[in-house]
This record gives structure tokens, sequence and C-alpha cells, in this order.
């Protein structure tokens, strides 16, 4: 009985966190390649993650040399946050 529990706890968490991985972009958005251009025209170097999350786009790419995760508007592709990845 308790590996049942164990099981079904982690086929739960499983579809939980593949739920919550990615949104789909909006039909008003930029489009990945469009966001990339507005991102490089923002100082990133390379953008190595791109994907759509919670209203805006989320990622992860190099600029001055070092590895940041940013959030990206949606429509604009300007940069609303970012921070250096540890």
């Amino acid at each position: 009985m308790r590996r049942i529990k164990h099981l079904a706890l982690t086929l739960a968490l499983c579809l939980a966190s593949g739920a919550a991985a990615a949104d789909t972009p909006g039909a008003d958005w930029l489009t990945p390649a469009q966001t990339r251009q507005a991102l490089k025209a923002a100082g990133y170097s390379e953008i190595t993650k791109l994907e759509a999350d919670d209203g805006h786009w989320d990622g992860e790419g190099i600029k001055a040399g070092r590895r940041m995760k940013f959030d990206a508007d949606p429509r604009t592709g300007a940069v609303l946050g970012e921070v250096p990845v540890e």
C-alpha cells in the first residue's frame, strides 16, 4: 500500500511539473525569432533558452559575457527584468 501511495505521489508531481513547464504564446506576441532579435538589440549576444511563461517570454542568454535569466515583454521584446545566473 505504501508503495502505491509513493508511486501515485510521484506521478502527480511529474504531471504537475510538466504542465507548468511552458505556456502557449498569444496570437499578438512577437515570434521567437523577433524576440531574439529584440534581445540582441538590447545587448544579448546569445539566447540559450526562450519560452512562453505566465504572459511573457522567459529565457536565458549571454549579456556582457555573463549568463543571465530574463523576462521579456511578449509584444515588444523589451527586457522586463534580468538577473545573473549563479
